[in-house]
Formats: structure tokens, sequence, C-alpha cells
């Protein structure tokens, strides 16, 4: 049977389709139309919709303002669906279903430390990001870890930049200084004299007629070229000789 027209309304309290297959938006004509079935809940609240979404290419089971009359449906919030239990890997997942895997621990993630150990982190457990020697943490919501090097540093036996050419720099804030309170070591192992543009350079090289080794240089003091610092027997034997 082939019914045309704008509408059509079956007034009957049970209506039974031989059909197997029902077909909706029969002329469709690839045009961005919703179809599904809606439920009238006149007086009770929004209307029900079961109805493939064709803007998002999804099936949605929802409520709704919409009428019917149109060729869209206006969500106005998502409706509930109670399935069965899923048994096949590409059956809707019930919450209890859901909240058994989690409870049951089968969730589970790793973390590996520095030292290559890997721990298994699985449902209900907590991960504890433990600070070390100078560092702390602390965690805030939402879901935010802070690492902090806010100590003093101790037991640092080496600090190295590995970029090449690269200068280390030790500053001080506001007006306080970089403190050195015990032995500086120099390795006399400079080849040359570095580079110093406003600013003064110390190393350590061959001793020579200072008998320190240690030198510096700045371009402001005698043109940049190199000076050692004298000893106190050469500074001595100097102020002899000079009389």
């Amino acid at each position: 049977m082939i019914i045309d027209g704008t509408q059509t309304v079956i007034d009957t309290a049970t209506l039974q389709v031989d059909d197997p297959i029902i077909k909706l938006s029969r002329n469709n004509s690839g045009s961005d139309v919703d179809s599904g079935i809606m439920i009238n809940r006149d007086g009770i609240g929004n209307n029900a919709a079961i109805y493939w979404n064709e803007g998002d290419d999804v099936f949605r089971v929802v409520t709704t303002t919409s009428d019917g009359s149109g060729t869209s449906i206006t969500d106005t919030a998502f409706a509930r669906l109670q399935v069965a239990t899923p048994t096949n890997g590409q059956d809707a997942v019930t919450k209890d279903y859901a909240d058994t895997l989690v409870s049951g621990g089968a969730f589970s993630i790793g973390f590996t430390g520095d030292d290559s150990t890997t721990v298994s982190v699985t449902t209900g457990n907590t991960v504890d990001i433990a600070g070390g020697t100078n560092i702390n943490t602390t965690a805030a919501e939402p879901d935010t870890i802070t690492i902090n090097l806010n100590n003093n540093l101790t037991n640092i036996h080496s600090i190295t930049n590995s970029s090449t050419n690269a200068d280390l720099i030790l500053s001080a804030n506001s007006s306080g200084s970089v403190v050195i309170d015990d032995v500086m070591t120099f390795n006399a192992n400079r080849s040359g004299d570095p580079t110093a543009t406003s600013v003064t350079k110390m190393w350590a090289q061959t001793p020579g007629g200072g008998g320190t080794g240690i030198y510096f240089n700045n371009t402001s003091v005698n043109s940049g070229a190199a000076g050692e610092m004298i000893s106190k027997s050469k500074a001595t034997a100097l102020a002899i000789a000079l009389g």
C-alpha cells in the first residue's frame, strides 16, 4: 500500500504491521534530515525520541521540544537507555558492568622510574609521586601534581651544561651574591684566552710570571689583554726589587 501526501494519521488503539522492516525518510534525496521514532508525552514533559542524527552520524535517545512536524529534532537532554549486560565486544556497556570492571581491578597502567623499575597501578590504588633529596611534591585539584625544587642543594657533586659552548650561569636574587665558602678549584686545562666583553673572566692555565696560573681578562682592563694574578711571594720579591 502506498499512501502519498504530507500527513497520514492512523487513529487506532493497536497497530500491527506484517512488514519486518519499516523504512523511514523514503523520499530523502541526501539532505540533512533527522529520522526516527518520536513518543508524544503531552502534559508530562518534553517528547521522547530515538532517532538518527544526520548531522553527527549517530543514533540518539533524547527528550526533545520538537513535535515531529519538521525534518530535524532538537535535543533538550539525553535520555537513559537500559540494556542487558554485554556479552559481545560490540555490545553497549551498562553502568553496572563498567563499575564491576573498575572495582575489580580491570584497569592497569605502568610507571617506570629513572632506575628502569616498572610498577603497575591498578584500579583502587593511588600513585605516590615522592620527592627525593631537595625535591618535594604537592597535589591539588583538579588533577595537578607540582614538583618543587625549593630547598638548598646538598650532596650535589656535579653540575654540567650539556649544550655545546653554552654558559652555565649561577644567579643570585636581587642584591644577593653568589658565595663560595670553601675551596674553588680551577683545572689548568685552558688553551688560549677567552673573550670577555663587558665582564671579567677568570681561568687557570700554566703559571707564568705571576706564579699563580690564575688569569683574568676584561675588555675594560688593559684593552682586554689577559693578566695573571701575582702570588704573595712574587709580589714581595717584586716590591723588594723595586725598592
